[in-house]
């Protein structure tokens, strides 16, 4: 499974479901197990691709900046060329050292003493990632002075692809005629209303930091950040061309819905106007996310002036990291104080709450860790958290489905959720990018995530000057309460609790914009049937408004029909202009039940408007079940 927050598998991205359309065409792709919690990708109930992700379990309530100590420092990975290793050998495993910041010079020395070479420094947060093969290396470099804490990252080899990366696959772009058109979840948070208050702001940077990013792709290349993006799968930043590509899907999914173009094709994202860049900390083949992998992101985020990132996966191989493991405390330690840096720097972690359904204010067991060798069951307690989701400082997404209840996969706990925002449920997933020029739908944390980094993103756009703790803070007292449902299991008020956090992200209010008020609703509900080969028409006369229709004129449509490739739907105005909502894309999927957005501010508002249906072919047919129109 993918620890991918979308669904994260089995510890890494949290995604559940996966689809992909390509030209119309829908494909299903793959169901990742555990990606829930900020698994290694956080995508509705996905398990860590192949053995599994982690998650992290600490409150991310805090609103403290917490500055690095060195904060005026970059700390940029440094390889250590007098100790690098000369070749991969079996056994190989990375550890982390921990340090005073300031403090890794010191002792570097003494790494290849003990048995091992310095694989990356990041000397202004005190972290060195090291290799050995010794499985006495942790026990010796702790008794070297100046050396605070030694953990190993992993129970698994690192792969001989550290050594000499192989860049991800450029894959070939297909073209679509999809055009773009108001989802389910951007209405959902208001998103396409707070466009109208801005769409963001070329200046902001939104890092992902994920499986990749598909920069090729036609919605996303419009945005995107070559020049600030990289690798840093193995712990240490790789900036060549094309290091930062997917090497999943992911990845792609999750910056489609952050930052997806304003371009008339596909989707369109929360905020189409940001820059997005691409940090792939997840590493071929495993598609797993070690904790010196988010280390070397969150430092490249800060050193590189993100203003948000997104986090939709935990870091492996534990879901749970525990404070009185000595491993696992040496984890923990690295990541805060990387996390703390890319704060210090100016930039706001947003990471997927987890896909497994389990209340993380009340943690009992893990039994999906280690996912990079064999998961055991553990008996744990609050104190252990799930990184880098409950760090201080981070804002903890759960996931909501079509309608705004708690997604039922959906990690959530009092204290711990700080936000909810749009993941998907069932048939209702999120559709975004996907590599290759394709779109699909995909379930899970990993998808919450980005809408609310997107937000953010929005915020950061109208308020330059805002800090991480003040972007932070606007996205909570901005959402919109939501008390529990008839649930025991959600504990708390209806201005916070633990299903729901602070309430439902508002990107309209978040952008100090207003809801307007609803206007004039008119329906026909006479079904019209709709034969092979023909043109039919349903008609609705408009009365009492005054002037013109608006420039957002809401057409409802609900078309019953197989085959949606058959169909071309008009809408005509009273003077008999017309304008196109749906032009033969779609192919074999059945039913058109959609909202469209028209600009329609040149008709006179009053009068007799039609939906045209037209069939363009023979053996499918339907009806026109209902339509409608909002002024």
């Amino acid at each position: 499974m993918f620890s991918l927050i979308s669904g994260r598998t089995a510890g890494r991205s949290r995604t559940s479901a996966i689809s992909v359309a390509a030209l119309g065409t829908i494909v299903a792709l793959a169901t990742p197990a555990g990606l829930a919690h900020a698994a290694t990708s956080d995508t509705a109930p996905v398990a860590a691709r192949s053995t599994g992700a982690s998650t992290a379990t600490t409150p991310s309530t805090a609103t403290t900046t917490g500055k690095a100590a060195t904060a005026g420092k970059a700390a940029t990975a440094k390889a250590a060329p007098a100790a690098a290793p000369a070749a991969w050998a079996a056994g190989t495993r990375a550890y982390l050292v921990i340090t005073a910041p300031g403090g890794t010079a010191a002792v570097s020395g003494s790494v290849a003493a003990k048995g091992g070479s310095v694989f990356a420094t990041y000397d202004a947060i005190g972290v060195i990632v090291a290799h050995s093969t010794s499985a006495s290396f942790a026990a010796s470099m702790r008794t070297v002075s100046g050396v605070q804490q030694v953990g190993a990252t992993r129970t698994s080899d690192v792969p001989a692809d550290a050594y000499n990366p192989a860049l991800p696959a450029n894959p070939s772009q297909s073209t679509t005629t999809l055009t773009e058109s108001n989802r389910w979840d951007m209405t959902q948070i208001k998103a396409d209303q707070a466009w109208a208050v801005t769409t963001g702001s070329a200046s902001v940077k939104v890092g992902v930091l994920d499986t990749g990013v598909d920069d090729q792709h036609q919605d996303i290349a419009p945005n995107f950040n070559a020049a600030d993006s990289a690798s840093c799968a193995y712990g240490k930043a790789d900036a060549r061309a094309g290091a930062w590509r997917d090497v999943d899907t992911h990845g792609t999914h999750v910056a489609g819905t952050i930052a997806a173009a304003k371009n008339g094709k596909g989707v369109i994202g929360v905020a189409p106007g940001v820059k997005i860049s691409s940090v792939r900390i997840a590493e071929p083949g495993s598609t797993l996310f070690f904790a010196e992998n988010t280390i070397c992101g969150f430092v490249w985020a800060g050193d590189h002036g993100f203003k948000v990132t997104n986090n939709s996966y935990y870091t492996d191989p534990w879901q749970f990291n525990c404070p009185d493991n000595l491993d696992q405390a040496a984890i923990i330690e690295g990541v805060r104080r990387a996390q703390e840096y890319a704060e210090g720097k100016g930039s706001l972690q947003v990471a997927a709450a987890g896909n497994s359904n389990y209340d993380l204010a009340n943690k009992t067991t893990d039994t999906a860790s280690p996912n990079d060798s064999t998961p055991v069951t553990r008996t744990i307690t609050n104190a252990c958290i799930d990184i880098p989701t409950e760090l201080p400082g981070v804002v903890t997404v759960a996931a909501q489905g079509n309608g705004g209840a708690k997604a039922s996969y959906s990690n959530f706990g009092n204290g711990v959720i700080d936000i909810a925002a749009p993941g998907g449920d069932g048939s209702s997933g999120v559709y975004s990018t996907l590599p290759g020029g394709k779109y699909g739908n995909l379930n899970g944390t990993s998808m919450a995530s980005p809408h609310v980094a997107g937000v953010a993103a929005l915020i950061a756009s109208v308020n330059p000057s805002f800090t991480p703790a003040q972007i932070r803070d606007q996205l909570g007292v901005q959402a919109t309460d939501r008390a529990c449902p008839s649930d025991t299991r959600c504990k708390g008020t209806t201005t916070k609790n633990g299903f729901f956090g602070e309430g439902a992200v508002d990107a309209l209010k978040a952008v100090g914009g207003s809801t307007p008020p609803p206007g004039k609703y008119f329906e026909n509900l006479t079904d019209v049937t709709v034969p092979d080969n023909t043109t039919v028409e349903s008609s609705l006369t408009v009365s009492g408004v005054t002037g013109n229709a608006p420039a957002a004129l809401k057409v409802g449509v609900d078309i019953k029909h197989t085959y949606i490739g058959d169909l071309k739907v008009d809408l005509v105005a009273p003077d008999g202009s017309v304008y196109t909502l749906h032009n033969r894309t779609g192919g074999s999927a059945d039913n058109i039940v959609q909202t469209y957005t028209v600009n329609a501010s040149s008709e006179v508002a009053n009068g007799v408007w039609k939906l045209r249906v037209n069939d363009n072919a023979s053996q499918d047919s339907g009806k026109i079940d209902a339509w409608n129109l909002t002024f």
